[in-house]
């Protein structure tokens, strides 16, 4: 690549000048210098061969971009997710390729309005039948069919969604409201600048020896 080739080009002429410099402190510097160019050179990416780098961009056409909106629903059988995508029941039904196992599916959509399209599920909450699972072309939009192992009611969509959910639920809803407090404290200690920190140190400390002196009966 250009940079490559600057960069050995760069490194060649500190060499050049490595032989001719005699003072110690230029020398220095320059081995400083080139020490620095190799370990550049070292760091670039390998040149792609040319006829690899071509096919790419021929078969895939511009640049690709992640899918991040989307809508979903579900039925007793499947799972539906609805992708947004301006003009694609125009183009060749191989353009739109999902790929499904039974746990994740990614979609490509390639060379739509000069662009691809990629959106990839992982850890799916729950399972699905890779064989009944498809995907529908509609106007302005693809709908992905995942068909759900078990007809059961998922409550989201992947499994990590499920732990945030937990997590959450965890800290602010329990049975024991200084328990739900106690949570909210220590998030946002994990959370805090030094003098929230602080902050909640003292008022920790002071609740404890409230607490402590509470606690002592009152005939000793």
């Amino acid at each position: 690549s250009f940079i490559f080739n600057q960069l050995q080009k760069d490194l060649e002429e500190v060499k050049e000048l490595l032989t001719k410099a005699t003072r110690k402190r230029l020398r220095d510097v320059l081995m400083t210098e080139k020490h620095k160019l190799e370990l550049e050179i070292k760091n670039q990416p390998p040149p792609k061969p040319k006829d690899a780098a071509e096919e790419e961009k021929s078969s895939l056409g511009g640049y690709t971009v992640k899918i991040n909106n989307y809508g979903w629903d579900q039925s007793d059988k499947f799972i539906k997710i609805y992708i947004s995508l301006n003009g694609v029941q125009k183009l060749p039904a191989e353009n739109v390729q999902v790929n499904f196992t039974e746990r994740s599916f990614d979609l490509l959509v390639k060379n739509l309005n000069g662009k691809n399209y990629t959106m990839t599920f992982n850890n799916l909450l729950k399972p699905i039948s890779v064989e009944g699972s498809s995907r529908k072309i509609k106007t302005d939009m693809v709908l992905v069919m995942c068909r759900k192992k078990r007809e059961e009611k998922w409550e989201c969509l992947t499994q990590v969604e499920k732990e945030s959910k937990e997590k959450e639920k965890a800290a602010y809803d329990t049975s024991d409201p200084s328990e739900g407090l106690m949570n909210l404290l220590k998030k946002m200690y994990a959370e805090g600048d030094d003098e929230m920190k602080r902050t909640i140190n003292k008022a920790w400390v002071e609740s404890r020896e409230k607490q402590s002196k509470g606690d002592i009966p009152m005939d000793i």
